[in-house]
């Protein structure tokens, strides 16, 4: 009887943490950092780099990418990132990318 309230107690701690883990995350972007952003305190800085590429690329009604011209801008914003750790993300990437419209 015991061990089947303990299997029975860690099935509903399993399903509770993969609820949990599951659970929605939003960021606003306009108030992440650089050093958030490198530090990887946020999210994985590739998949912030994807997700503001296509927003800049819908400011612009584009539906091409350059792959090398998004690697090549992620490394950009990094190397100012760098340099400029309390600097805002978006204005970072408005100014680099932005400037192309």
């Amino acid at each position: 009887m015991k061990t089947r309230s303990l299997a029975t107690l860690g099935l509903a701690l399993a399903l509770t943490a993969s609820s949990a883990a599951r659970a929605q995350v939003t960021l606003d972007l306009s108030k992440v950092t650089c050093q958030q952003y490198l530090n990887y305190k946020i999210a994985n800085p590739k998949f912030i780099a994807m997700w503001l590429s296509g927003y800049f690329h819908g400011k612009r009604e584009s539906t091409v990418i350059d792959t090398q011209r998004l690697s090549a801008d992620a490394d950009e914003v990094q190397n100012y990132c760098f340099k400029n750790p309390e600097a805002l993300l978006m204005q970072t990437v408005e100014t680099i990318v932005g400037s192309r419209n």
